[in-house]
């Protein structure tokens, strides 16, 4: 081996040690990143995934022209975009259509739907780091995210949550700066359009005493102590279902009919996701045992809940923390 290559190989050595170190520390924001691209968890570790086997594969080919946090955002975003080529955005129920007015409204699964996941604040790493990304993942920023062209969303997301400069931008959309200015203007535009509730949530801690009466009043199948703790605009959504519902009047009676059930209530955990108050669902099956069934993820507004949301999936209770069956 020539001194060259000896030179050569020692630099591509010592990216390959700096490249695991940082994408290890790296990982969580990365997967916050794509999942505010893709909308959806599993489609971000997946693309968090194939960022690290580009940047292993293009190794020598790091010039340290950037930093290497800089370079794995790149790729994660080209990764995305590339991704977001092959199908339609994901959606909520309520993106699809008006509310039923009637709680005895058959619920069908419709997975032909690409739609909007859930992302547990267990993967966001380090409780403090999390606090500082959980305004970024609420599920309605990252649903209004979803009206976006892929390249506009990639722009905002960048300037917006990780404060590039337009300069920055452009070199990775392989775009003129004035290019990426519009992308900005046109993507401000549009989420102000759907006119976001940007007030500021309540703490964890208030958070989380208004989640422990919502699972109590739950789990006594209490119709009276939900209404104390809900909106009178208070929404219900299921995914895969299309049809959801809106109001007091219709939720709470929706919520009657599933105490009635076989089995009764689901029980109900604490945890969090997309920086918001959520529980792990539990059903009791055939065979007396209670098995995680899905995620709630619930919204509070002016000290009330004003949005549920189930995810269907067994994966998404374990992925929060909590166990798969009771």
């Amino acid at each position: 081996m020539t001194n060259e290559e000896r030179v050569v190989s020692s630099r591509e050595v010592s990216y390959e040690e700096r490249l695991r170190d940082e994408f290890g520390s790296l990982r969580p924001a990365l997967v916050a990143h794509c999942y505010r691209m893709t909308g959806s968890y599993q489609d971000a570790e997946d693309a968090v995934q194939e960022t690290y086997l580009k940047a292993v594969r293009g190794v020598d080919a790091f010039e340290g022209r950037s930093s290497l946090k800089t370079w794995l955002y790149r790729i994660a975003t080209n990764t995305c975009l590339t991704e977001l080529n092959h199908r339609s955005r994901r959606v909520l129920p309520s993106g699809l259509g008006a509310p039923s007015g009637d709680p005895s409204t058959p619920a069908f699964a419709d997975d032909s739907v690409a739609w909007l996941e859930p992302l547990p604040d267990a993967v966001l790493g380090d409780p403090g780091e999390v606090v500082v990304r959980r305004e970024s993942v609420r599920l309605a920023l990252v649903a209004a995210l979803q009206h976006l062209p892929a390249r506009q969303r990639a722009a905002f997301l960048l300037r917006e949550v990780l404060s590039w400069s337009a300069a920055e931008i452009a070199d990775v959309l392989g775009l003129s700066v004035p290019a990426v200015k519009s992308l900005l203007q046109r993507a401000r535009a549009r989420l102000d359009e759907l006119d976001l509730d940007d007030r500021p949530p309540p703490g964890p801690a208030d958070e989380r005493a208004l989640l422990d009466r919502y699972i109590a009043a739950f789990q006594a199948e209490d119709t009276a102590a939900l209404r104390a703790v809900i909106q009178d605009d208070f929404s219900l959504e299921a995914v895969p279902h299309p049809v959801w519902f809106r109001g007091v009047a219709v939720c709470l009676p929706f919520l009657e009919r599933a105490f009635a059930a076989p089995g009764g209530a689901a029980r109900l955990l604490p945890t969090r996701a997309n920086g918001q108050p959520a529980a792990g669902s539990y059903r009791l099956g055939d065979d007396g045992v209670r098995r995680a069934d899905g995620l709630w993820v619930l919204t509070v507004t002016g000290g009330r809940f004003s949005r549920a949301v189930k995810f269907h999936g067994p994966g998404l209770v374990t992925a929060a923390g909590l166990p798969g069956r009771l």
